[in-house]
């Protein structure tokens, strides 16, 4: 089973994947929790690329770096696991591509989809849940935790984006909800995070009720 959670940054993808991870793991599924961009080898080089602050990038540099990242990502990564017969569970994905890229830099989504896909070589997740809340609430979460961190520098480059480009972002992606409800689960990221856990669980035994049945 292939998952991916998605979101606005600061919106606790990494929360709720550790919550899921471990969750499928008590019912003794195996499962492998990977991310984009960063998940493979050559993946970790771009993640430095990409998302160093200082970085600058023309807009269609960014996107091939990110679609080069997929496409090794699914060849070496993701499409092992599933052959495994692993859940895997990846933060950020395709979609990301289109809301980040399109809605937010203006690139065409049909185009970026396209492009995505071939990447990809058709691997599409199962399902995907969607972590929203207002961009102003991501945005200042995610730059205390950077802050916290220390990591403005080497990963703060989407979080000095200005609001509006936020803003577009989580349209993005609510937009992609809307044209695939059987695929996305929406989430309000407000919640508490044992909420949070408890409705994305309750989902997953809804799509893989024969999997799940014993969790």
């Amino acid at each position: 089973m292939f998952i991916t959670v998605e979101g606005i940054e600061g919106s606790g993808k990494s929360t709720l994947i550790a919550g899921l991870a471990g969750k499928l793991q008590e019912c003794g599924l195996p499962c492998l929790v990977t991310r984009e961009p960063g998940g493979c080898g050559l993946g970790a080089d771009l993640r430095r690329i990409l998302l160093e602050s200082a970085r600058r990038l023309d807009d269609r540099a960014e996107l091939f770096l990110f679609l080069a990242d997929r496409a090794q990502h699914v060849a070496e990564v993701i499409r092992p696991a599933l052959s495994r017969g692993e859940w895997v569970i990846c933060d950020r994905y395709a979609d990301s591509t289109v809301a980040y890229q399109g809605y937010g830099r203006g690139m065409d989504p049909a185009m970026l989809q396209s492009a995505s896909s071939a990447a990809a070589d058709g691997l599409a997740p199962g399902l995907t849940f969607l972590l929203d809340l207002p961009a102003e609430e991501g945005l200042r979460r995610a730059r205390l935790r950077n802050l916290a961190e220390g990591t403005e520098a080497s990963e703060g480059r989407f979080e000095a984006e200005e609001l509006a480009f936020h803003e577009r972002v989580r349209t993005g992606f609510l937009k992609l909800a809307e044209m695939e409800p059987s695929r996305f689960a929406v989430l309000d990221a407000r919640r508490p995070p044992r909420e949070l856990l408890a409705l994305a669980m309750e989902r997953l035994g809804a799509s893989f009720p024969t999997v799940l049945k014993t969790c």
